[in-house]
């Protein structure tokens, strides 16, 4: 289960919009201050909108990060059930 988010959704979307919004654009570090958030939570939550928008590509999209969380959930399992198959293999093919 994932840890609880420091800050609300609403206060992401308002402070990324804020900043897109804003002409001249504002410094990333200045805008944190004033809404109170680290000025690297303001520039990921940034950067992630441009990736879903398709603006940028150098990193994945939300839908692919949750579906990577899900293979890697899913494989991790997958190789705990081939340990325990490996073992009661082995355990049975002993003749015990």
């Amino acid at each position: 289960m994932a840890p609880p988010k420091k800050y609300p959704d609403e206060l992401r979307s308002c402070a990324v919009r804020l900043y897109r919004e804003s002409d001249p654009t504002p410094v990333i570090r200045r805008l944190a201050e004033q809404l109170g958030v680290h000025p690297e939570a303001l520039r990921n939550w940034i950067r992630q909108y441009e990736v879903d928008r398709g603006e940028r590509g150098d990193r994945p999209t939300i839908t692919e990060s949750e579906v990577l969380r899900r293979l890697w959930r899913e494989n991790a399992e997958l190789k705990r059930a081939n340990e325990i198959l490996k073992t009661a293999s082995a355990f049975f093919a002993t003749g015990s």
